[in-house]
């Protein structure tokens, strides 16, 4: 699954000398040295650490990753097997306490796919793969399944074809202003613009019966650089495969949401699961994409519709039918999450996890085995140190999921099933997917944002030998102040610019993390490094391969040790703090830019209603519209009524005072070198670890209550992409007022119990041994 987009950015800050004062580098912020340690502590760390680098082999995970991309390595592949057997085998070996948990999971997988155009034009699609020179797994045939997308439909369909462009909610407004209707229709989408399960979910509920969706040369192909194999890019004859089970419900087996896929849990019937679209779907190549697209009639598209295939983008109708047939095996198929564990020393019942999938959707060398084997390096280095004597204080477990790609299966079947033992429990979940070379990239939970920052600031950049701290500093400053840069970015930039912290991102969906943040309320974080290589043109294709990666990805791996580096040192420092190094000021300020956004979503909304209903009073768009190709006006916006966010202003002010209180208290306790009894550690770091739950309510998100995060979950109709404060801002952006009203209170009163817990901790840390 993975991000296709560009995943979120994170710039790293602190120390230049792991002991030495804060204040100079994050101006307004406590004095806290490396966080969570007393000085003696953080110089013990640091040499923790050193030794723990110099263990990491570039070579381990070049060898690594070619053995386990050597063979199809989808779920219920053997190779898929053999991977978690290799990876049991080396966790042991290397001093871990290692099992294989299975979940058998409802996994169709295709008997027939077939493709035709009908009519004067005959055109039967190919939906194969070639070879391709200097590709030795390209020539595997056996047991490489055809392009597919998984949990989409049955059918056997012919219909008229209609161009959807991207396929998102504005394109089908367009379509309607052009009296161009799908129902009944088979639709043709292009990859981009919105995550791939939108399209055909958007497609069903329009009454189209099928849907194609290509992958068009100007958003992977030949229009961003050479194809595969001259190039790094997507050669014609390349197909994006992937998830479009809709998954802003839930993920995780279709049949089992909410619980783990155990022998004895109970299963929906396929006819009640909610994430199962009712159409066919398909993925296609753009070889095959174009003789569909030229037999489009209809107006010519729109500017925005157009790619870069030599053709006139039509709208269409066809002129001719497309029969699409897709036929699969509903059957379950088993899923290998391999889980190693070293247990804490003095606190074995706080938990670190660290997960990264091993699962891809043909060979998987860049998504996702690039970064397992970051994890396997990591892992190994761990393994050592643990022999030599160190003993984590924290419980470490490493996780390898299976199933990542059809819909996070593995790791949200074995979090289901541990919920409650997670809950009380886990601190902490680090994730990684895949990785390549450039600049790292982080999101998660902000009150782990100083850490990062703190961790990449001690972790040179492999190229440029500046920190990866200071190198993303100066990326997202560049990229801010682009004029087309987005607000956010803009921002971001802005924040960076000033010194100190440079913000992670928020999460969304497409990784492993879901289930740990979005839905059990763990804190979590995702990282990895790209921006530098040529790897989107092959996402999820027979062409992710050993070949392709080290030719267009980290040649030398030498990024790869980048991120056992940076994703080692947290899950070691997050392990042996004195207290959880974690900052609840750096959400304070985070929350405070979301409300501002909402408060901005508002008044920017209540200005563009008023704007569409002064031009449509006045016959505006009917009086552009060329009376030859018309263009109807579009439909009349609601009027913006009274958008209640004081109860949201309130707790984020509330909260903010608060959270100086404890950085105070904290402050102080740094300096007195936490001075605590082992009691009252052990009390304010389970208090900590527990923190982000606070953050969820029982009741979830409208309409999908498996999704329990108030602050971060990702956006019905994005995808991946996260929508922060969930509940107040999707309903003002989809115009449902009084939901948007209920939810702040609702959202105001989960920061405010939030608030209390802290003020707890605070209370905890004034009191005196």
């Amino acid at each position: 699954m993975t991000r296709l987009t560009i995943r979120p950015l994170l710039a790293a800050c602190l120390l230049a000398s792991m002991g030495s004062a804060l204040a100079a580098d994050d101006p307004g912020k406590a004095d806290q040295g490396m966080l969570g340690f007393t000085t003696d502590g953080a110089a013990a760390q640091q040499s923790l650490e050193q030794r723990f680098d110099a263990l990491l082999d570039p070579a381990d995970q070049r060898a690594w990753l070619k053995q386990m991309s050597s063979e199809p390595n989808q779920v219920g592949s053997p190779h898929d097997k053999a991977n978690a057997e290799f990876m049991l085998a080396k966790f042991k070996e290397w001093g871990w306490d290692a099992h294989i948990e299975t979940f058998n999971v409802l996994y169709p997988t295709p008997k027939k796919v077939a493709l035709e155009l009908k009519g004067p034009h005959p055109y039967t699609a190919k939906l194969h793969e070639p070879a391709v020179a200097g590709d030795a797994t390209s020539s595997i045939k056996d047991g490489v399944l055809p392009p597919y997308n998984v949990y989409g439909g049955d059918g056997d369909v012919s219909a008229p074809l209609v161009y959807v462009n991207y396929g998102m909610p504005d394109d089908y407004k367009d379509l309607a202003r052009r009296g161009i209707d799908v129902r009944g229709k088979i639709v043709i989408t292009r990859y981009g613009g919105g995550w791939r399960g939108l399209k055909p979910k958007l497609a069903q509920e329009h009454g189209a019966v099928g849907c194609l969706i290509y992958s068009d040369p100007h958003d992977d192909g030949y229009a961003e650089g050479d194809t595969y194999p001259q190039g790094g890019w997507r050669p014609e004859d390349g197909v994006q495969r992937g998830s479009v089970a809709d998954m802003q419900q839930y993920p995780g087996d279709p049949l089992t949401p909410g619980i783990g896929s155990t022998p004895d849990a109970k299963r929906l019937a396929l006819k009640d699961a909610k994430t199962i679209l009712k159409i066919p779907v398909l993925p296609i190549s753009y070889a095959d994409a174009t003789p569909l697209l030229k037999s489009l009639t209809g107006p010519v598209a729109p500017g925005n519709w157009r790619g870069s295939l030599p053709i006139t983008y039509h709208m269409g109708p066809s002129s001719a039918p497309v029969h699409l047939t897709v036929l699969s095996d509903w059957g379950q198929k088993p899923v290998y999450d391999v889980i190693a564990v070293i247990k804490g020393s003095t606190e074995p019942d706080r938990w670190i996890v660290r997960g990264n999938h091993h699962d891809g959707w043909v060979f998987g060398a860049w998504d996702p085995l690039a970064g397992n084997v970051a994890l396997l390096a990591e892992a190994k280095a761990i393994g050592t140190l643990y022999k030599q004597g160190w003993k984590p204080q924290r419980t470490l477990v490493y996780a390898s999921w299976d199933g990542e790609e059809p819909g996070l299966l593995g790791s949200t079947e074995w979090a289901e099933t541990h919920a409650d033992e997670l809950k009380q429990k886990a601190v902490l979940y680090l994730n990684s997917d895949t990785n390549g070379r450039g600049f790292l990239e982080a999101g998660g939970s902000h009150s782990y944002q100083h850490l990062v920052n703190q961790v990449a600031e001690g972790v040179v950049d492999p190229e440029t030998k500046a920190s990866v701290r200071e190198r993303m500093r100066a990326h997202v400053m560049v990229n801010g102040s682009n004029k087309d840069a987005k607000p956010e970015a803009k921002e971001f930039a802005k924040l960076a610019a000033a010194g100190g912290d440079v913000p992670i991102m928020a999460l969304g969906s497409g990784s492993d993390y879901s289930a740990f943040l979005e839905h059990l309320g763990i804190a979590s974080l995702d990282l990895g490094f790209s921006g530098e290589d040529d790897n989107g043109g092959i996402y999820h294709s027979a062409y992710d391969s050993f070949d392709h990666y080290v030719r267009f990805g980290d040649p030398d791996f030498q990024y790869g040790v980048a991120l056992s580096k940076v994703a080692g040192h947290i899950v070691l420092r997050t392990a042996d703090a004195s207290v959880l190094p974690m900052r609840f000021g750096d959400f304070s300020d985070t929350l405070d830019r979301y409300v501002e956004q909402l408060h901005k979503l508002v008044e920017d909304t209540r200005k563009d209603t008023e704007q569409q209903h002064q031009m449509l009073d006045k016959h505006a768009y009917a009086l552009v519209s060329d009376p030859t190709r018309p263009i109807l006006p579009p439909e009349r916006d609601s009027d913006v009524p009274d958008i209640k966010l004081a109860p949201l202003d309130d707790a984020a002010k509330k909260l903010k005072k608060s959270a100086q209180a404890f950085e105070d208290a904290y402050s102080k306790r740094a300096a007195a070198g936490f001075k605590l009894s082992a009691e009252q550690q052990q009390q304010v770091n389970a208090l900590m670890g527990q923190m982000e739950q606070s953050l969820t309510d029982a009741s979830g998100l409208p309409g999908r209550p498996w999704f329990q995060h108030m602050i971060y979950a990702p956006g019905m109709l994005t995808g991946y992409g996260v929508k922060t404060v969930p509940g107040v801002r999707e309903a003002i952006e989809s115009r449902r007022w009084d939901e948007a009203n209920q939810f702040a209170q609702a959202t105001a009163k989960t920061l405010d119990g939030y608030r209390e817990k802290l003020d707890t901790i605070t209370a905890m840390l004034k009191k005196s041994t």
